[in-house]
């Protein structure tokens, strides 16, 4: 399902390690939380998800990291069952909200999440650190730590390992 995904988002799939990763965070770290779509005994969606917290509302946020139906199984309610599902374990879990991602060119789910009510948030801007940044900038690394300390005006170096913050 996920190299499905994958070439539905024009995206390179995970690796095999990272395959046998997420099966792993899934199935036995209990990092994330999946449920499944299936039609004769066939796999044909799933709803990837995990919880954020909001400090402002006081409570979690189920974040839905993926939302997927294979092409030949859409129109068929079961997109619709799965995001309803995610919906009813927020409710449950006394979730603040419920937050995700789409991108700008799936028109379809744009319209999908619109005709629920769910609105963009255009005040809000995501960022990421890739693996390797996350690296850099933990490492100490000259360029990232110099690009960071310029952000941060002054207020001394870039936290790291030994800088004496407590985690």
């Amino acid at each position: 399902m996920l190299l499905a995904l994958a070439e539905f988002e024009h995206l390179e799939p995970p690796s095999a390690d990272g395959q046998r990763r997420i099966i792993v965070d899934i199935f036995e770290k209990k990092r994330l939380k999946l449920f499944m779509a299936s039609e004769r005994g066939k796999l044909v969606g799933y709803a990837l998800y995990f919880y954020t917290y909001s400090s402002f509302l006081a409570r979690p946020t189920l974040y839905l990291e993926d939302l997927f139906v294979l092409e030949e199984h859409r129109r068929k309610g079961l997109g619709f069952a799965l995001f309803l599902r995610c919906i009813d374990e927020a409710v449950k879990q006394d979730c603040g909200r419920m937050e995700w991602a789409v991108l700008g060119w799936n028109k379809k789910a744009i319209g999908f999440y619109k005709k629920l009510g769910a609105r963009r948030l255009d005040e809000w801007h995501f960022y990421r650190l890739t693996r390797n940044e996350l690296s850099q900038v933990s490492r100490g690394n000259p360029n990232a730590a110099r690009s960071l300390k310029r952000t941060r005006q002054g207020q001394g170096p870039p936290p790291s390992n030994n800088s004496g913050l407590k985690y």
